[in-house]
């Protein structure tokens, strides 16, 4: 037997279609030809084995006979070119994912197109990362809303070039590996046929010309690492765990590319009085048992720093909360607030004095 095609893609002989499927398509990303590191003789060896070992009939005649009989690997004399496939080439909209359901075809387009570009425009750079930031507030804060100053490390605008990595004034020189066009054209062979590919010129990066100078601060990338400062809104009502979007405060994309997004996770510190349910806050108070008896109110101070007093119904029953309406936190983005519930305790004594047990004794009948 001339090639191991189980060898080559690392699988037993007892291997299941999936497990074909993902070795393939591991090792053709890890070898395509323009990926940095690829091996077009690898990439090659790769597809054949995977379009044996992906068939029913043609692996039951390798694993019988060592080889198959489909004449596969020819084909294709003339060459086919997909640039004019259709007219205009893929700018119309083909999807070579649309194959995933026509079985093995579908993976080898995948992996095949990865990386390569058919009358690609030319290079827009890659957009900025989204970063995530955890912002820690008190829940006075989350009651109120407020205005938070954070402070993160990420990509900015180069300043000194303006983010573009260059400077135009000092013009540019067309590039010779591509004579100005941007992309450079290949003829490949593969086990569909002869293909002619155009990919991007590495040397200029699809721009066709190359800047006669760089910006030597941030290497031509636009963009240079330090501190940003930007102030947060937080809105009223705000709760743990939310999340604040903040459109295009990420990190700056190469050469002029847009920026990505901030998001930034609130979280609440714990209260040392108040717990939050929902828009609801839920608090414990507690009150002398004499107090309760005589006056039959509690004062409690709430989230606003209001001081309120509540009389405490005659129907009150010990266990029961009592609820203070639109005391709670904001509805976050709309009118009105949640309530304040208190679960009212009353102290009970653990030694009485000999004269308040004869005033409790004169008592016992009313009580």
């Amino acid at each position: 037997m001339e090639k191991d095609y189980y060898k080559l893609l690392g699988l037993s002989r007892n291997a299941t279609e999936d497990e074909v499927k993902t070795a393939y398509r591991k090792l053709a990303h890890k070898y395509h030809p323009d990926k940095a590191g690829g091996d077009e003789a690898m990439f090659k060896k790769i597809n054949e084995a995977y379009q044996t070992l992906s068939n029913k009939e043609k692996r039951a005649q390798y694993d019988r006979f060592g080889k198959t009989f489909d004449g596969m690997g020819g084909g294709g004399q003339g060459g086919f070119d997909f640039r004019n496939f259709g007219g205009n080439g893929f700018e119309f909209g083909f999807d070579p994912s649309g194959f995933e359901d026509m079985g093995n075809l579908g993976d080898m387009f995948d992996a095949f197109f990865e990386g390569m570009g058919v009358k690609r425009k030319r290079r827009t750079y890659e957009r900025g990362a989204d970063l995530e930031f955890i912002q820690e507030i008190m829940l006075e804060e989350a009651y109120r809303g407020a205005r938070k100053p954070i402070t993160f490390k990420t990509h900015i605008v180069c300043e000194k070039c303006a983010g573009l990595g260059h400077f135009p004034k000092e013009g540019f020189t067309d590039c010779g590996a591509c004579d100005g066009r941007g992309e450079i054209q290949e003829s490949r062979r593969t086990f569909f046929g002869n293909f002619q590919q155009v990919r991007e010129c590495k040397k200029c990066a699809g721009q066709g010309k190359i800047p006669n100078k760089i910006c030597g601060t941030c290497s031509s990338s636009g963009r240079i690492t330090s501190e940003k400062t930007l102030e947060l809104t937080i809105a009223p009502g705000i709760a743990d765990g939310q999340v604040i979007k903040v459109t295009k405060a990420g990190e700056m994309g190469e050469r002029g590319a847009e920026a990505g997004d901030l998001y930034v996770r609130i979280r609440v510190k714990p209260h040392p009085v108040f717990t939050r349910e929902g828009d609801d806050l839920l608090m414990r108070e507690e009150m002398r048992l004499v107090d309760l008896l005589i006056h039959r109110s509690v004062e409690v101070k709430t989230i606003s720093g209001e001081k309120i007093s509540i009389a405490i119904p005659q129907t009150f029953t010990f266990g029961e909360e009592i609820t203070v309406q639109g005391a709670g936190m904001p509805h976050l983005g709309s009118h009105g607030r949640g309530n304040l519930r208190i679960d009212l305790r009353v102290q009970i004594p653990k030694k009485l004095s000999k004269k308040a047990e004869d005033i409790l004794k004169e008592l016992k009948g009313e009580l």
